[in-house]
């Protein structure tokens, strides 16, 4: 589904990306892992093409998508939920939701995406009108998740989505993670919580000061002993 080679990036001035090579197949569950300032959110922002790749390609259903613009590649069938959620906070929480739709012209199946949203996290249905910066962590990251859906996403792509949430809310995210793959949609995960992202996935990329040091299945990179000392908090 998705072929990344060569990729290389700079963020600034800084190259943050050196050559990277990773596959994402349809109906898995990829997780990046890494250090903070690895490049996991620079690598997510390359594919979007939020950030212009200098090098290498990118390659979504049998088509090259580097180089294309963003709304091209979400058209294509790609979304990202960023790192921090990126909620409009000003705006309700059904603008915000119909922002995600933008590029369908097809009210029906907006309708029908809606009600599947809400469907899936009733805790928003009685807050539809509700501003979206009133809402809570945990509400506002299943806004952004909810929001990312609505554009109907081959891949969807997650950047720490359990970021800043208390432990319980952490479990819910990952249950609802489950139950999107469940539901038919390739994931790609970037996550801080390695330990989790590794249960959940099929396989793995570990990615350090932007080279990829370590790939596999999860179940394998869980009984690593160099993941599980550098990553885990844990020795075998």
């Amino acid at each position: 589904m998705l072929e990344v080679r060569g990729l290389v990036t700079n963020y600034g001035p800084i190259r943050a990306l050196h050559g990277i090579d990773m596959d994402v197949n349809n109906g898995d569950i990829v997780t990046l892992i890494g250090a903070n300032g690895a490049g996991k959110t620079t690598l997510l922002k390359s594919i979007m093409n939020l950030v212009k790749p200098l090098q290498g390609r990118i390659r979504f259903n049998d088509g090259e998508i580097r180089g294309l613009a963003t709304e091209t590649i979400v058209r294509k069938g790609i979304v990202l939920v960023p790192e921090g959620r990126a909620i409009l906070k000003r705006m309700t929480v059904m603008e915000n939701l119909l922002m995600g739709a933008y590029v369908s012209r097809d009210t029906a199946q907006i309708g029908l995406e809606l009600d599947q949203v809400f469907a899936r996290f009733p805790g928003l249905t009685g807050k539809k009108n509700q501003a979206a910066g009133t809402l809570s962590g945990g509400e506002q990251q299943m806004l952004a998740i909810g929001r990312g859906l609505m554009a109907r996403p081959e891949l969807l792509m997650l950047d720490e989505p359990s970021l800043g949430l208390a432990p319980l809310l952490v479990k819910e995210i990952f249950d609802i993670i489950r139950q999107i793959h469940q539901d038919g949609r390739t994931i790609l995960l970037v996550e801080q919580n390695a330990k989790k992202a590794l249960q959940i996935s099929d396989r793995a990329y570990v990615l350090e000061l932007g080279h990829i040091s370590l790939k596999g299945r999860s179940v394998d990179l869980l009984e690593s002993e160099e993941v599980r000392d550098a990553y885990l908090g844990e020795s075998v």
